[in-house]
Formats: structure tokens, sequence, C-alpha cells
């Protein structure tokens, strides 16, 4: 393996630790030494006078399943210093099973990996070893975990079905995967109850997993009921738990997670946006029609006297939520359309698609869902709007952790994918001093990988993983927003994942040192 020597920078090893002028010399993909003017002859050098070396990022929450081997997506994280991105977020994922649900249903959100081949979590986690620049973890998804055992159908597992559940996911614990991750508004994830959960926590547990919640009933004001939910689960099985986009009033989110922390291991992730991301499907439909199926579902979608029907009596229940209102088709970007004849329509509101083509809004919405056998997705930019401040005051909570929610499929993505780490060093590190530069890196790295048990990562040390980032601070700009959202982050050229360069000069280098992340029980050890 290479030999690298990361010459005349300054080295933040952890967030415990003072910025130090370092060199580091890396052998074997392991940091060898840190030191000043390190002598390593042979080695190959990386000049980073006037920058920082710190661990490499990991992003809690990612959507790259499918495509984290596309040089977009590897760009995309490695231009923002991220090494490592956790997937088969909100109970969605191919593994177990052929992948068919997971692509049928959330292919607008993680795409389809070309090169898995229905073989499990651990094919799954190979099918990333070697093949790109990112490290990739899994977590099993508990709603391909139910729709194995139970397809679609709403009732609770029998004896035999749930013990079924919970075999698979103890195979998948045993094969490497992080933990268990529920998505609680999701079909069919929203039909199990906290007894159902706990159970398949049983071996997440055990196998010192975590596990990861997109939270039932929504976020906001809600949150307390969803939390509830949570620590009930953790209660009954002895699990971590981990809360996915965690938004809501800052207050609010800092005192139901401090609770929570008071009796169990917790942490959250958030991200710096004032809008989500999210399949079309999932505000405009209701659950008991998502249960049918796509198949069912679309052509449902595609008669316009059903749909029509629909619009009828589902209509007035969208417009009376709180995150959608009268205005929501104004604030619903479109991102991804499955059916070519109106690809033209990403980057467009509902409203500006459907006032061009004279259409109510939600007809269109419920249209074009049916035309892409539900394969759209959409930017919202919710009604509240926090302002930089309160969004702070959550960043800052001790026990959470950055996560982009990344979506890299579509025409006109969220930016948050290209921009979520960039931005939290540039504004709320180096503008507004929210973080020194220790602190960021426990809240971009550390922290991610000791909660999801990545071994010895998030630390430059000796012994330690050599994933590493090298950042100029005061060139370091998220170049990516809503109307562009596909621009790299700069500021960081350079990044080591394995021991090996796979970014020099802001460029891919061709490497393909990335690979499937296992999890790592003993923490003092490491995948290497």
């Amino acid at each position: 393996m290479t030999t690298l020597l990361l010459a005349g920078g300054t080295v933040v090893a952890g967030p415990d630790a003072a910025p130090t002028r370092a060199d580091v010399l890396v052998r074997d993909g392991i940091v060898a030494e840190t030191a000043p003017a390190l002598d390593a002859a042979g080695a190959d050098r990386i000049d980073c006078t006037g920058r920082v070396v710190l661990p490499g990022f990991v992003d809690a929450h990612s959507h790259a399943d499918g495509v984290a081997h596309t040089e977009d997506v590897q760009l995309a994280n490695l231009r923002q210093g991220v090494t490592t991105v956790i997937a088969g977020q909100d109970g969605v994922g191919q593994a177990p099973g052929d992948g068919t649900y997971a692509d049928a249903y959330f292919g607008a959100l993680n795409g389809a990996n070309p090169r898995y081949r229905g073989d499990g979590v651990a094919g799954l986690l190979a099918s990333y070893d070697g093949v790109g620049s990112l490290n990739v973890g899994y977590l099993v998804p508990a709603g391909t975990v139910r729709h194995e055992v139970l397809g679609l159908d709403r009732r609770r597992p029998s004896g035999d079905e749930l013990r079924r559940m919970v075999e698979l996911v103890d195979a998948g614990m045993r094969q490497g995967a992080l933990g268990l991750s529920t998505g609680l508004d999701y079909v069919p994830g929203i039909f199990a109850d906290a007894d159902e959960l706990a159970a398949l926590c049983g071996p997440v547990a055990r196998h010192d997993g975590v596990h990861v919640s997109h939270m039932r009933g929504g976020y906001e004001h809600a949150a307390p009921s969803g939390i509830s939910e949570l620590r009930t689960i953790a209660e009954l099985s002895g699990v971590r738990t981990h809360v996915s986009h965690f938004h809501g009033p800052a207050d609010l989110i800092r005192s139901l997670v401090a609770e929570f922390a008071a009796s169990s291991d917790v942490t959250f992730d958030a991200y710096p946006y004032r809008r989500s991301c999210t399949l079309l499907a999932m505000p405009l439909l209701p659950p008991e029609l998502l249960e049918l199926g796509t198949q069912e579902v679309t052509g449902h979608l595609r008669d316009p006297e059903r749909r029509a029907a629909l619009v009828r009596s589902y209509g007035p229940v969208i417009a009376a939520r709180p995150d959608m209102a009268a205005t929501w088709p104004e604030r619903t970007t479109l991102v991804h359309v499955g059916d070519a004849e109106h690809a033209w329509t990403a980057g467009m509101t509902l409203a500006a698609a459907a006032a061009r083509l004279g259409r109510d809004p939600l007809d269109l919405g419920y249209e074009l869902l049916g035309r892409s056998a539900l394969q759209v997705s959409a930017v919202i930019a919710t009604p509240v709007q926090r302002g930089v401040d309160e969004l702070a005051s959550i960043f800052t909570d001790p026990r959470h952790v950055a996560g982009s929610d990344g979506i890299y499929v579509g025409a006109h993505p969220h930016p948050r994918g290209w921009g979520t780490f960039a931005r939290f060093l540039r504004l709320h590190t180096r503008e507004r001093g929210d973080y020194d530069l220790p602190t960021a890196v426990g809240h971009l790295s550390t922290t991610a990988a000791r909660a999801f048990r990545l071994g010895r990562r998030g630390r430059v040390e000796p012994g330690w993983v050599a994933d590493l980032a090298v950042i100029d601070v005061e060139r370091l700009q998220d170049r990516a927003d809503y109307g562009s959202p596909r621009q790299p982050a700069e500021g960081i050229d350079d990044v080591v994942v394995a021991g090996e360069h796979v970014l020099a000069d802001g460029r891919l280098t061709g490497i393909p040192a990335g690979r499937g992340v296992r999890r790592e029980c003993d923490a003092k050890r490491g995948h290497r």
C-alpha cells in the first residue's frame, strides 16, 4: 500500500485536541506517526502548508445507497471532506431481499445499486468494496424486513413471523450492519408498533448496534410523541438510539434529547438548511392507498376519475396539515420525475408546472406520480422558517452529529448533498464561531464514528484508520444552492481514504479505496 506524508499542516487530532503544527505519516492505511518535521524517505508527499488536517467526516444520514460509486456523488462528498456515508436509512433499503421493494418505493431517493445481487447485507456491503473512493456503512432497514415477511399487510405479525423478522435483523447484524433503521411514516414501517420494533431491536442491542429512526407522526411540535415511542423501544430492548434529521423548535429538541439521554445513549443528526426533500407520494397520498403496492397505486392514479375523486377526498386533508397548508404547491419544487414526458418539470414548483399546463396542482401531482410509478421527489419549503441563531442552538447540542440527508437522484436535487459539511465549517465555524475546529471535528466526525461503531475512525492519531481531509479554512465555501444544487464545495482539495490519496487538487485520482464498512464492536480496533 501507499506510504503518504501529509507535511506542513496543522493537525486537529480530535474534539479534545488543540490544533497543532505537525506532519502525518501514513503507512498501510493507518496513521503511523504525527510529529513536526517528519522524515519519510520514499513517501508520496502532500503539501498541507496553510491548511488543516482533520479526520474524514461521517455523513450520518445519506441516501447514496445506489449511487455512491458514481463520480458525481464521490466528488459531492469528498469535496466536503466526507469519507464515510451511512446508508439504509428510513427503514427502506435493498438488503435483505432482492431489492425490488426498495427500488420501486425508494428509487427516487436511493437509486438502484447495480452491483447488488440479492445476497443480503454481506453481499451489499461487499458491493462497495474497491469500487469507488467512499466508505459506505449500512443499517438493516426494518421496513424492508417487514416487507420480506408480511409484504404490505398492516396486521401485526404472528409469533413465527416476528421470529423470522428478528432472524433477518440478526443475520444482517452478524454480516456487518451498523444497526437498524426505522421509517415510521413510510409503508410498511408505519404499521409496526413499539413492541414489534423493540423485538427487532433485540439483536441490534446484543450486537452493540444502534437504532436509527425517522420518527412517527412528523417532527416539529409533534416530536414529543415520536421521542416517547423511541424511549419505549430503548427501554424494552436496551438499544442505543439515533434520531434522524431532527427538526423542530430548538428548545424543544434540546430538552427532549437531554431527557432521553438521562436514561439512554442517544444522538441525533440535523442539517443546516430550511427546506426538506422527500418522495412526493409521502405528503400527497394516504398510507392506506400506498399499502396496495406500487402497481395498483399507479393504476389508480392513472385513472382520471379515480384521481379526481382522490383530489376531492384527500385534498382538504393535505391543506389542513400544518406542514402543508394552502400554499404547499408554491413551496413544492420537483426534483425528479420518472416519466420522461414530464421530466421538464424538474426544478419547477408544482404550482408553476400546473399553471403552464392549465391544471390543478394536486391533480397534476397525482398524474405525475401515476405516470412515474411513484418515482417523483420534491424539495418542500416548510411554513416555519427558523433563523440561523435557533438552528445553531440545535447544532451545538453535544449529542448532535452532521447528517446531510443527501439525495443525489434527480435533475434538480436539494443542495444539502453537496453543501452540508462545508456549510457547517464555513458558516458555523469560520464566520459565526459556533464551533471551534476541535468542536467541529466532534460534530462532523468523531461522535458519529463512535455512535455507529466505525472502529478507529474519527481521530488523527497513530494506529487509527487514515481517513483524512485537508482543509483550507479561509477558502472553504459551500457553493450549492437551490438554484444550482450540484455545485461542489471549495476549499477541500485533498482527501485520503484508507491511506490512499483519493482526491488530489480537487479531482478524483481513481484509486478505489472505499469499502463497505462493517460494524466494529470493539472501539479499540478498526477495520483496515
